[in-house]
């Protein structure tokens, strides 16, 4: 009987020392190990689990949409700014960032297409998460982690192609429009109930903000967990791309960082940029990976994509941790002055100025 090579790879077991005979239900017995019929719990537990996240994922997007105003974000529409700086970090730096680390450690070609389809992914809806507990722009990051998504339709295909080029076909790839679209609906369906709950309730939209904001971060970490279950049989690969796993994304972080601020966005949208060019939609590239290539090429490099999401993740989080960090630390000793000014400046300010509520620029929002 003819095993599949993944089965092999999964559900070889050796025996026990003191056994010379095979388990009945086994399908190659050689030597002092055996090869098993595949087991469906993973499949099984993948598919339950996968409907429960989304479930949830749907949810945390319902309530992020709670702290999104429509006038800020069809701003962020017309005026597209901070839309386009992202725009370039997403199809501009990340794909070209790919390039030059599949080329600086020599990967094989196809371990290289797999970091460049990763390069060239949309934002993933991780991001929105973060960015609320980092301070970002809310109606920024939807817009934008929205905007990347519709664009994949057409910006994944020409960046495989320019960056490709000198390792595979970029016909071989299969992209799953239906896939991103689904993606894109998950997102915006979700997000439009939160918009309008805040508009008719913005009292109970600020109570439901705070629980899907917990259970956004505790989101994250599950599923970061269950997919370390479900592909532990996966973890052997080469060092290089753990090296490339770690380094992508905290490029993406920083180079994200720089680019808005050096287009002179202010510092809460500057770190909104940042995260919605390092955190991908890792799940999309899965999908991409395992509908391209052969089970033997899987081998090579299917848990990359795992692999990003976990650093992805961590250095979110120290982002998060820092950022915190700073926040109690160096902005709590500028207060007792800030409310001094503010005293001040209240005193000196005209009878006409406090009819009409002052001045507010629109980057201090």
């Amino acid at each position: 009987m003819q095993t599949h090579p993944l089965s092999q790879q999964f559900n070889s077991r050796p025996l026990a020392e003191n056994s010379t005979a095979c388990p009945a239900n086994a399908t190659i017995c050689n030597g002092t190990s055996c090869v098993l019929p595949e087991d469906n719990f993973n499949e099984t537990l993948s598919v339950v689990l996968s409907t429960v996240l989304t479930v949830m994922l749907a949810l945390v997007m319902f309530s992020m949409g709670c702290n999104v105003e429509l006038k800020k974000f069809l701003g962020h529409i017309k005026r597209p700014w901070g839309i386009f700086v992202g725009f370039l970090c997403q199809f501009g730096i990340m794909p070209f960032t790919a390039f030059l680390l599949s080329l600086i450690f020599n990967v094989l070609p196809i371990q290289a297409v797999v970091v460049l389809i990763m390069g060239c992914c949309p934002g993933g809806t991780a991001s929105n998460i973060i960015a609320y507990w980092v301070d970002g722009d809310m109606d920024l990051s939807i817009s934008m982690t929205t905007c990347s998504t519709l664009f994949a339709m057409g910006m994944m295909p020409l960046c495989l192609f320019i960056y490709t080029k000198m390792w595979t076909d970029s016909d071989a790839i299969v992209l799953p429009y239906d896939s991103i679209g689904i993606s894109l609906v998950a997102l915006v369906v979700p997000v439009s109930f939160g918009m309008y709950v805040n508009y008719k309730w913005p009292s109970k939209a600020k109570v439901i903000l705070k629980i899907g904001s917990i259970l956004g971060t505790v989101l994250i970490v599950v599923i970061a967990v269950v997919g370390g279950i479900l592909y532990k049989g996966s973890w052997i690969i080469t060092p290089k791309l753990w090296i490339i796993g770690t380094i992508f994304p905290a490029a993406g972080y920083t180079l994200g960082f720089f680019l808005a601020r050096v287009a002179g966005l202010p510092w809460h949208r500057c770190r909104t940029v940042s995260l919605e060019t390092g955190m991908q939609n890792t799940q999309l590239c899965s999908t991409i990976v395992q509908l391209s290539f052969t089970p033997e090429q899987l081998e090579l490099m299917f848990t990359f994509p795992l692999i990003y999401s976990i650093f992805q993740l961590l250095f979110a989080l120290l982002i998060l941790l820092g950022y915190r960090f700073y926040r109690r630390h160096r902005v709590k000793t500028k207060t007792d002055v800030e409310k001094t000014e503010e005293k001040e400046d209240s005193k000196s300010v005209s009878p006409h100025a406090k009819i009409n509520g002052g001045f507010v620029s629109n980057e201090t929002k």
